[in-house]
């Protein structure tokens, strides 16, 4: 169909959707044209809205640490909590010693520390590793990696060993499962995310043997109790001196993570268009995979199994940022850290005892990611 007639020079002029009046193709914008500008804005806007949903995610995250330091059977205000962490970390106000300062900085300081840690470290890790097997039921145990770090800890607890050394051992063995999920997929698959993926299934299921092994010959009155707590994910053998390293290996990740969002958001996109961009697709896994695996081992070694958080969390901060995992990342793991140091407040408070908060994790992850599902329809499957 003709553009209608139009009088004098505008008979030739494009219309308001770029088409050109004479039936011609659109001329695409060249340099300097209005879109230009507009593009332009709306990256501005973009970035404005990521940043100020990041810095609203930061803010309630400082009111929800405040609150969970005066949380517990020894309750203490806001105004008392801000008061001791002033003068401890910047020395501003008063000193407040006695009791409130024991009960701040020697208790409840590391477990809080503990659990944003933990609870960012899985997110993280999760996020990344379901962007990387574009499938978002992947967990961080996808690699059996929790189930290794568990087997060395219960090793460890079996033979008596202290806590620095449980640590060191679950770690190493966290990590040693990841290595064997590894080999396999490179020997059997040639790096195949699918042979990898069933690798990781293979090596989980021997650690998994292997711990119910140890808990067989664990003594029924000591050791097996405390081997099924640890397993079942607690804070309660947190320490400042205990988290020094976890805390930089978990940094560390974290960044290595977000230095390799922008080529990781393109593969998930497809090979095709990374390649197109030049990125290189094996090295990005093989940063993704070390900066992930790394995590998760340390987050066990620490904290014990904990499930569901790096399952549950990434598709919480895909609701709020959208898909694209550059996006996503800085919200997914500020909503981690927060969603652990909930979970832990409430394992700590609801009861006279301290409750395991794998267990917690499962009895909320379960029916809220049963509702995700259904409200995703089948666009995730």
């Amino acid at each position: 169909m003709s553009a209608p007639s139009m009088p004098g020079e505008l008979a030739n002029a494009s219309t308001a959707d770029g088409a050109v009046a004479d039936g011609s193709a659109k001329v695409p914008d060249g340099p300097g044209t209005t879109s230009e500008p507009r593009a332009a804005r709306g990256r501005v806007v973009a970035l404005l809205v990521s940043g100020g949903r990041v810095g609203l995610l930061a803010v309630l995250l400082a009111v929800l640490v405040v609150v969970s330091f005066g949380l517990g059977r020894f309750s203490l205000s806001p105004e008392t909590v801000v008061k001791i962490l002033a003068h401890e970390i910047a020395a501003i106000g008063p000193k407040i010693g006695g009791q409130e300062r024991a009960v701040v900085m020697n208790i409840r300081l590391p477990r809080i520390l503990a659990a944003l840690l933990v609870g960012a470290a899985l997110a993280s890790s999760g996020a990344a590793y379901q962007t990387m097997f574009r499938n978002p039921l992947v967990s961080p145990e996808v690699l059996g990696v929790a189930a290794g770090a568990g087997f060395g800890a219960s090793v460890s607890i079996l033979i008596g060993l202290p806590t620095a050394a449980l640590q060191t051992i679950s770690f190493g063995c966290g990590l040693l499962a990841a290595v064997l999920a590894v080999s396999i997929a490179r020997l059997v698959g040639r790096g195949s995310l699918i042979i990898l993926v069933l690798g990781g299934v293979i090596i989980g299921a021997m650690f998994n043997a292997l711990i119910s092994s140890a808990q067989y010959f664990a003594n029924p009155e000591t050791t097996l109790p405390e081997i099924t707590f640890w397993l079942f994910g607690n804070l309660g053998r947190a320490s400042m001196h205990s988290l020094l390293v976890p805390s930089i290996i978990i940094g560390v990740c974290l960044v290595v993570l977000y230095t390799v969002r922008w080529p990781l958001t393109v593969l998930a996109t497809g090979d095709d268009e990374a390649r197109s961009l030049g990125v290189n697709r094996t090295r990005i896994w093989a940063v993704t995979i070390t900066a992930s695996t790394l995590m998760t081992a340390t987050a066990v070694s620490v904290a014990g199994i904990i499930g569901w958080v790096g399952l549950v969390v990434p598709h919480l901060a895909r609701f709020a940022a959208g898909p694209s995992f550059n996006r996503m990342l800085p919200v997914t793991t500020l909503l981690g850290a927060g969603y652990l140091l909930a979970v832990d407040d409430v394992a700590r408070t609801a009861t006279e005892l301290d409750l395991p908060l794998g267990i917690l994790t499962a009895l909320i992850g379960a029916p809220f990611f049963v509702a995700l599902l259904a409200r995703a329809g089948r666009q995730w499957l």
